[in-house]
């Protein structure tokens, strides 16, 4: 573990994992600390991991004041790393709620970025977001596997207003490819890595200004890479589709039989898509003019 300080005074962690290259990636939930992250598949193995722990979460220090976890008023603390590193640009890899927090660091901080890759990511920031509709055709993927009609259920009270840790955590198979040993431990996880009160407050009001971020990231001259799996509700790759439009070089990669969480699925095709962009990426970079 290595600490900064972001412009506040909060000390905040990262976790390095691997050789090359640096690529800040930044965990989703949202407010969750960056540990579920793994090592994204064996990507580690190609790039030097740098696993921010968002404030207040993980091995980072909770803030003096709670507003400051609002999502962008933590594009800050994404440029403090930037700068603690040493980088005149960096690519960056959002997972997930995260993606909303990398979007609006980028459109702020446009010439500071060489790449966004955005693994099923959240895009609130562009005024897209997953609804009831988007579950409910991905949980319809998965009708035949045995735990399907208890966690349907546990679904369909959710939709009714239920807030119960017990039908949050049966609806956990829907957010997996497969619901074997390695996903159930993964999701067993969360609630111990995720800070709620944060999460409560990371979407809060005032914090996505949709159309001037989509006509920022419109004028933005970076690769984008979305990667979005097939039986992933949020995004649906259908949706996942209609983002990409939102930038000049962005290309989608659906990962087949893949979840929310793509990289322990086949952590093999994660890490090689992954590795290719950003391959090309610092082609694209290197290219003179």
């Amino acid at each position: 573990m290595q600490t900064f300080d972001a412009p506040d005074g909060t000390r905040l962690a990262y976790h390095v994992r691997g050789g090359g290259e640096p690529l800040i990636c930044l965990p989703g939930g949202p407010m969750r600390a960056s540990a579920y992250l793994g090592d994204l598949g064996g990507l580690a193995e190609h790039r030097r991991l740098i696993l921010l722990d968002l404030r207040g979460t993980g091995d980072s220090a909770l803030p003096a004041d709670p507003a400051t976890y609002r999502c962008d008023r933590q594009i800050a603390d994404v440029e403090a790393l930037r700068e603690h590193l040493g980088l005149a640009r960096c690519d960056i890899l959002a997972h997930s709620a995260a993606g909303d927090l990398a979007l609006l660091h980028a459109a702020r901080h446009p010439h500071r970025v060489n790449s966004l890759t955005l693994v099923t990511a959240r895009a609130r920031a562009l005024g897209v977001d997953f609804t009831e509709e988007h579950r409910r055709e991905a949980a319809a993927l998965r009708a035949g596997e045995p735990w399907f009609a208890s966690a349907y259920s546990a679904y369909e009270r959710i939709w009714s207003g239920s807030d119960a840790d017990a039908d949050w955590d049966a609806v956990a198979p829907f957010f997996y490819g497969r619901w074997d040993a390695t996903a159930r431990a993964h999701a067993a996880a969360d609630l111990d890595q995720t800070n709620l009160e944060a999460a409560d407050l990371y979407p809060s009001p005032g914090a996505f200004d949709p159309a001037r971020t989509r006509a920022a990231l419109a004028e933005l001259d970076l690769p984008v890479l979305l990667l979005a799996g097939e039986r992933d509700s949020g995004p649906r790759p259908r949706v996942a589709a209609d983002v990409v439009k939102y930038f000049r070089h962005a290309r989608l990669h659906v990962q087949p039989d893949a979840g929310h969480f793509p990289w322990l699925d086949d952590p093999a095709a994660f890490s090689e898509t992954v590795t290719a962009f950003l391959r090309g990426a610092a082609c694209r970079a290197s290219e003179p003019g």
